[in-house]
């Protein structure tokens, strides 16, 4: 059910979306398949989506959800009640992709599940992304990103050795499931040209978190080996670690590889280091020493003096920026990664993290920031569903759908 791509709207101009995700997880695969040029029609209960409390918030309009419902129809519809359900199927029959992550069975209960939506259109992809999958014992369960992260055993590796597990300040395993989700999308969809029919994408955080353990499962089958928190460090790759210069401030420096490592010694004015520790092996078994001989020489320098000396050397480093360093520095600038959008509830222009990947013949584009809950309610019911305005006032009375 593809419809005519439209040049300029990106290479996914030809496909429809119904997100009915909320939070993180649904709405980042949503924005994905919207940053590309897909008509994503975005169903929020009347009371609005959670992200909307998630974050800072200026006057009464939520920055994240200015950014994560970019590009995006924004619906009001109480899928609790009949009507509404009704107004779902609909929608969804007129799609080629459907986004949720409600607890499995909620959409069943609702008449709203995959099997009642491909009897009506059977191309159709549905995306469900869960704490636990639509299967198993635990799937009833709810969960989050980052209780997905928590079983997965990817948070028993964050962190220092000597501290409890800690995590990052955003939503990480949320971020990987959507993406997962969005790519797992594009497979469906690419198996519906061969088949015309489509099938279930299922998207489990804690399995999509489980999935960066990759090095760690062989490891502990074959070796019995339990990874543990190393902070900065990354065991088997030496040198690959932070380290704090003079002014207090800090650089990461990644010189594994043989000849990098040379070149890091020669920068150091310590040709007695790569000839000691010549070869990768050599460095790993004595970590702790090269990381000494590394703070040492980067511990008399400022950071600008350090920076200075490996990027003369071409040593992989970089400083550790915080959002404020992001905003100043030239070449997220230069590559267009703080993108400037209008955005009708601020009244002025919102910056939001760009689009990425970038295509070179049909890249993403963000045409505008979030709208308020229901903002495009009564434009996608009568565009879509074809209902008269008076149709459309019942709703509103009814509370079955809300406008801004």
């Amino acid at each position: 059910m593809t419809h005519g791509f439209t040049p300029g709207l990106g290479s996914l101009g030809n496909y429809r979306v119904l997100e009915l995700g909320s939070t993180v997880a649904g709405p980042f695969c949503g924005r994905l398949f919207a940053d590309f040029g897909a008509e994503v029609i975005k169903v929020e209960m009347p009371e609005g989506d959670p992200v909307r409390t998630m974050g800072s918030i200026e006057g009464s309009t939520s920055l994240y959800a200015a950014s994560i419902f970019r590009n995006k129809s924004l619906i009001a519809v109480d899928m609790r009640t009949a009507q509404g359900q009704d107004i779902v199927r609909r929608l969804a029959a007129r799609c080629d992709v459907v986004i949720e992550n409600f607890r499995p069975g909620t959409l069943e209960k609702w008449g709203l599940g995959y099997e009642d939506l491909s009897a009506l259109n059977p191309g159709v992809v549905m995306v469900r992304i869960s704490g636990f999958g639509q299967t198993g014992p635990y799937s009833a369960r709810p969960g989050y990103g980052v209780i997905g992260e928590a079983l997965s055993g990817l948070r028993h590796l964050t962190g220092d050795a000597d501290r409890p597990p800690t995590r990052m300040n955003t939503s990480l395993g949320d971020y990987v499931t959507g993406l997962y989700a969005a790519f797992g999308a594009m497979v469906a969809l690419n198996a519906r040209r061969q088949t015309g029919k489509g099938q279930v994408v299922d998207a489990a955080l804690y399995e999509c978190a489980f999935s960066f353990m990759e090095p760690h499962v062989p490891a502990y089958d074959r070796l019995g080996i339990v990874a543990q928190r190393t902070g900065s460090a990354l065991p088997g790759s030496v040198p690959n670690n932070l380290y704090t210069c003079s002014d207090g401030r800090h650089i990461h420096i990644t010189a594994m590889a043989d000849a990098i490592f040379r070149r890091l010694c020669e920068a150091m004015g310590r040709p007695d280091l790569a000839s000691m520790y010549r070869l990768a092996k050599d460095r790993i078994q004595q970590a702790a020493m090269v990381d000494s001989a590394i703070q040492h020489w980067v511990g008399e320098r400022t950071l600008e003096e350090v920076e200075a000396a490996l990027l003369q050397a071409d040593v992989p480093a970089a400083p550790i920026y915080t959002i404020a360093d992001v905003f100043a520095d030239p070449h997220f600038r230069a590559r267009g990664m703080l993108a400037s959008v209008p955005s009708n509830e601020l009244l002025t222009d919102v910056t939001v993290a760009n689009v990425v990947p970038k295509l070179s013949a049909t890249p993403g584009h963000i045409r505008h920031a979030g709208h308020a809950v229901g903002a495009d309610t009564r434009q996608v019911l009568a565009q879509w569903l074809d209902l008269a305005d008076e149709e459309i006032d019942t709703l509103i009375r009814s509370r079955v759908v809300v406008t801004a």
